[in-house]
């Protein structure tokens, strides 16, 4: 420590010159900074999403391309009518027009009406033609008789009114040939090759007289980035313009000002300089990383400051004081990074890449805010203040913060007051809130779906009525994944997959898929208490419905006559790939004969977590080894993930800040105890603040699977300070309530400056666009608050519980 302190006061211009050196390197690694957005991140290394790209690799032909889908989603009084069905039809001819959309093929209900006027209008052309040469009668007589076709149905709202030949909404779909294919998973992806085509197919789209919203990945994953950004152009100067009222109010002073803020700036620098150097892409997660890093700034910054300034306003020179403020505060310093590193970091035991990502980069900057906060801010204050007394220049607002004798010093002896009158009473109260708190956390939720990471249908008016370049874009996907839902919602059931791998040879093989299907669970699509899943039976029982030859083959080897063969499979397997019905075969059976998939449609309205279950029981029916996979199935196993990760972060986070406390009191006061004495408020602040998310029905998804960590490594910055300063002021009187008497007058008050820039900074977050940013941003200022208060109330009597016990 003596040495820190002669760098810091005895050659300041050096260390501030290290620094700027420094972050000179950073700014480079800040241009390297790529971008991830999207669901697929989570979802890529679960096993049902590795089930499922096995499905996608083995089941797609040899050297084909996944072509891309645009859906063109049409809304009108009646989309039916000939000018609108001539509106759809125009906006796929033009499309397919354009050699940059690639477009393999259309299909709509306007092609479909088209063809039942004229069966041989099978172009876009020859079907305008149809539609445009018919009369308003024969065009809903056309739509009458197409509505016998399941193939219109299914891309005409549930408002079809037959008789009427009128619908409010309907669906074309253009295919694209995208070179390389399309990703599979079963998450967006935050970039996609169909984003130039479909951006170029709104322009197509906006110049016919129909209200048509193209939709499909390449717009959601531009929607996706694009948040990202509009989202942090609100936040950040919210925040800034927040944190530096509170700052000017906490410091006073220009000078000082200016130091604190470019301290902040330096430690944001740092951390995302190396987030480009390092090559990890900036994801929707690490929008969090600079509050987070503002919060522990900002409580470093004033505790610096006014530490300094208690000894300034005793007549103390600037070196001197500012000596015995680092003495005190590097250690304090030091031991909230240790912490706040460990409950950031013990989301490295997540098994969520994102995640783990979030917790080490918030790690790693953490540490350089200590860097920054402990050594080059001390540093250039002791050399402008220097130079500024040497050359008379004026100073304001020196006195610190909770001064002894000023009103805020009273306020802050709340927690002193009770710890004199009633400390095991009032603790016991607190026992008993924490342990109900923590019993009604137990009912919080957990969330993952690609909504959480899109913008809501329609912006908060305070959003849209902000002025260039503030105003947030116009955002579609939301409102139109809704739209599909509520008008859509019969048009096609939802599927999972069962992923089964063994001998399909064997005789069983074939009888197991069967047997499956008996009294399916209540989620599946069934009929006559049986699943009727497609799969390779499905296309044996076809192909040998048209082939005489194959169905006595399939008739010969099935023993027990129940419509199944089993026996002589491969012999099967062999004459139906074979056969013009080998590519169908090949979409659920390898050529190896060692892996089939089976797709079960499951009702539209049932719950993800209730359709995962059934799905995996399912699987476990097999005699094979199967894998219960699809989209369905991979976002609920990434929410149990979530889940999984917040309990498990905590945990390590709870049991190493414990350890790390107990050994740094141990070593520095000879008093392990008194680690505990530090974890006591913690725990009853995390305790409230999982209640308050269940109250608030704030569930843990992607981002808020976080918050229980960083509660507890945020919160315990406010503890320590308390604990460690009442340390200092026991050793000096000797005595317990006059040591806390100083402590909340003096610490307190950097502590109120703290939570109050700190909590309104970061809350600005609820103002992003991004809908779980919000949620994340109240709770990362409820951390503040009730970090805060329990340190400031709840301390004083665990610490004359401790000095009861331990003297």
């Amino acid at each position: 420590m003596d040495r820190v302190d002669d760098w810091i006061t005895e050659r300041p211009v050096a260390v501030v010159v290290a620094f700027l050196m420094v972050s000179a390197v950073f700014a480079v690694g800040v241009g390297n900074i790529s971008t991830e957005a999207g669901t697929e991140q989570f979802t890529e290394d679960s096993p049902e999403q590795v089930a499922l790209d096995r499905v996608n690799q083995e089941f797609t032909p040899p050297f084909a391309t996944t072509n891309g889908t645009t859906q063109l989603v049409q809304q009108g009084t009646n989309v039916l009518a000939s000018d609108q069905l001539l509106s759809m039809l125009t906006v796929q001819r033009r499309m397919a027009d354009r050699p940059s959309m690639r477009v393999a093929s259309t299909s709509s209900a306007a092609a479909i009406v088209a063809q039942t006027i004229d069966p041989d209008a099978t172009t876009l052309d020859a079907q305008y033609a149809a539609i445009d040469g018919a009369s308003e009668s024969q065009v809903r007589e056309a739509v009458r008789r197409a509505a016998a076709t399941d193939a219109f149905l299914g891309v005409v709202s549930d408002d079809f009114d037959r008789e009427a030949a009128t619908a409010s909404a309907t669906i074309g779909v253009v295919e694209h040939d995208v070179p390389g294919g399309v990703s599979q998973s079963a998450g967006q992806s935050g970039e996609s090759p169909l984003t130039p085509i479909q951006e170029e197919a709104r322009f197509v789209a906006s110049t016919v007289d129909a209200d048509v919203t193209v939709f499909g990945a390449g717009i959601i994953a531009a929607e996706s980035q694009t948040v990202i950004g509009d989202s942090l152009l609100i936040v950040v100067p919210a925040a800034v313009v927040l944190i530096v009222l509170f700052l000017v109010v906490s410091y006073r002073d220009p000078l000082d000002l200016l130091l604190g803020v470019v301290a902040l700036a330096m430690a944001v620098l740092w951390t995302f300089g190396f987030l480009g150097l390092a090559g990890i892409p900036f994801s929707q997660l690490l929008i969090a990383v600079p509050p987070l890093l503002l919060a522990v700034g900002i409580d470093f910054g004033i505790h610096a400051i006014n530490r300094y300034r208690e000894e300034r306003v005793a007549g103390r020179a600037v070196r001197p004081s500012m000596r015995t403020a680092t003495d005190q505060l590097l250690v304090a310093f030091f031991i909230v990074t240790g912490t706040t590193v460990f409950g950031f970091a013990s989301n490295g035991v997540s098994r969520l890449a994102p995640i783990r990502d979030f917790g080490f980069i918030a790690a790693v900057g953490i540490v350089f805010t200590f860097l920054i906060f402990g050594l080059f801010l001390p540093a250039t204050k002791v050399a402008v203040d220097t130079r500024s007394d040497r050359w008379g220049l004026p100073r304001f607002g020196e006195r610190p913060l909770g001064a002894e004798g000023s009103a805020l010093a009273r306020v802050l002896s709340v927690g002193v007051v009770v710890a004199r009158r009633a400390p095991y009473l009032f603790l016991a109260g607190i026992v008993v809130l924490t342990a109900g708190s923590a019993v009604y956390a137990t009912g919080v939720g957990t969330s993952f779906d690609t909504e959480d990471f899109l913008p809501p249908d329609d912006a908060p008016a305070y959003l849209e009525a902000l002025p260039e370049p503030f105003a947030p874009g116009e955002y579609t996907v939301t409102g139109t994944l809704d739209l599909l839902e509520s008008k859509f919602a019969s048009a096609e059931d939802d599927t999972v997959t069962v992923y089964a791998e063994g001998p399909l040879t064997a005789d069983y093989a074939l009888e197991s898929l069967q047997r499956a299907n008996r009294d399916p669970p209540d989620s599946f699509v069934a009929e006559n208490r049986r699943a009727e899943p497609t799969s390779i039976l499905t296309v044996v029982d076809d192909y040998a419905a048209r082939d005489p030859a194959f169905r006595a083959l399939v008739e010969r080897n099935d023993v027990d006559d129940d419509g199944v063969p089993d026996d002589d499979l491969e012999r099967i397997y062999d004459a139906l790939l074979a056969s013009p019905a080998r590519a169908q075969a090949l979409h659920y059976i390898d050529e190896e004969y060692t892996s089939t998939q089976v797709v079960y449609a499951v009702e539209a309205d049932a719950d993800q977590a209730e359709v995962t279950a059934d799905a995996r029981e399912m699987a476990d029916r097999y005699r094979l080894a199967a894998t219960a996979t699809g989209p369905i199935v991979v976002f609920e196993a990434t929410a149990d993930v979530i889940l999984e990760s917040t309990l498990r972060s905590l945990a390590v986070a709870l049991v190493a800040t414990a350890v790390f406390l107990l050994a740094v009191y141990h070593v520095l006061e000879r008093r392990a105890s008194l680690g505990l004495v530090n974890l006591a408020p913690i725990v009853v602040s995390v305790a409230l603040l999982a209640g308050t998310m269940r109250l608030l029905d704030i569930p843990f998804n992607a981002l808020t699977a976080t918050i229980l960590a960083i509660a507890l490594g945020l919160g315990i910055d406010y503890s320590v300070h308390v604990v460690h300063r009442f340390v200092d002021e026991y050793r000096l009187t000797g005595d317990v309530f006059a040591a806390l008497d100083r402590t909340v007058a003096g610490t307190g008050g950097a502590l109120t400056g703290s939570m109050l820039t700190t909590a309104s900074g970061i809350g600005v977050l609820v103002f992003a666009i991004f809908p779980v940013l919000g949620q994340f941003g109240v709770l990362v200022a409820l951390t503040v608050v009730y970090s805060y208060v329990t340190a400031l109330v709840v301390t004083p009597s665990v610490v004359v519980a401790w000095d009861a016990l331990a003297n």
